[in-house]
C-alpha cells in the first residue's frame, strides 16, 4: 500500500511546487495585480481545479509561495556557507550575498506582495507573521556566516543593519539598473563592518578576561 501511494505523493509535491515557482516568476515579473490563480495555473501547467485542490483561495497561494520562496533561499544559503573564503573576503562575500538576495527575483515578488498587503487588511494580516519568521531566520543566518556574537547588543545592530542596507539597495534596484554603485557600497559597507565587528569582538573578549 505504500509504495502504491509514493508516485501519487509525488506527483502532488511536483504539482505544488511548479504552482509555487510559477507564482513566484508570476510575481516577480508580471506583478501583483497580473498573479491570478488562473494565469498561475497556466504557467505552471495545471488545471484551475487541481491548483484550487492545492490552494483554495488566491491568498492561500501567494502566502504558501512567499514561504517556499524564503525556505529554499534559506536552504541555498547555508549550501553556500561552505564555500566562504575565510578573513576579511568573508566579510564581503556575505554582504553580497545577502544584497544578492535582496536584489534578485525573490524579492522582488515579496515586494509584490508587501505593497499589496499594505492596502490589503486580511492580506496584511497574512504577511506579518511571514515577515517576522523572514526576519529573525535571515538575521541568524547572517549571523552565523559573519562567524559573529550576537549576544552582545551592538553585533546585533551591526548585523541588521547591513540587512537593512541590503533592503534599500533591492528597492533601488526595482526601476532601473544600479548595480554599479551597489558594488561599491558593498565594499565600503564590507570593510566597515569587518573592522567594526573585530574591533567590538576584541573589546567583549577583554572584557570577560
Amino acid at each position: 500500500m505504500v509504495t502504491a501511494r509514493e508516485p501519487k505523493q509525488d506527483r502532488s509535491r511536483a504539482t505544488r511546487q511548479r504552482l509555487l515557482e510559477a507564482t513566484i516568476s508570476s510575481l516577480a515579473y508580471q506583478g501583483w495585480v497580473a498573479t491570478t490563480v488562473g494565469v498561475v495555473a497556466e504557467k505552471a501547467g495545471v488545471s484551475r481545479g487541481a491548483t484550487q485542490h492545492h490552494f483554495p483561495t488566491r491568498e492561500d497561494l501567494i502566502t504558501a509561495a512567499l514561504d517556499y520562496m524564503f525556505d529554499t533561499r534559506m536552504d541555498e544559503a547555508r549550501r553556500e556557507s561552505t564555500g566562504l573564503p575565510l578573513g576579511p573576503a568573508r566579510t564581503e562575500a556575505v554582504v553580497q550575498r545577502i544584497v544578492e538576495y535582496y536584489t534578485g527575483p525573490m524579492f522582488k515578488a515579496a515586494l509584490q506582495v508587501w505593497t499589496a498587503a499594505a492596502a490589503d487588511p486580511e492580506m496584511r494580516s497574512r504577511v506579518l507573521p511571514l515577515e517576522d519568521k523572514f526576519g529573525r531566520v535571515a538575521h541568524r543566518m547572517a549571523v552565523e556566516q559573519l562567524g559573529a556574537d550576537d549576544r552582545d547588543p551592538q553585533t546585533h545592530r551591526l548585523v541588521q543593519a547591513t540587512l537593512d542596507l541590503a533592503r534599500g539597495l533591492g528597492l533601488a534596484d526595482v526601476l532601473s539598473d544600479d548595480s554599479r554603485r551597489r558594488s561599491e557600497i558593498v565594499r565600503a559597507w564590507a570593510g566597515v563592518l569587518d573592522s567594526s565587528l573585530k574591533i567590538h569582538q576584541g573589546d567583549i573578549a577583554a572584557h570577560r578576561l
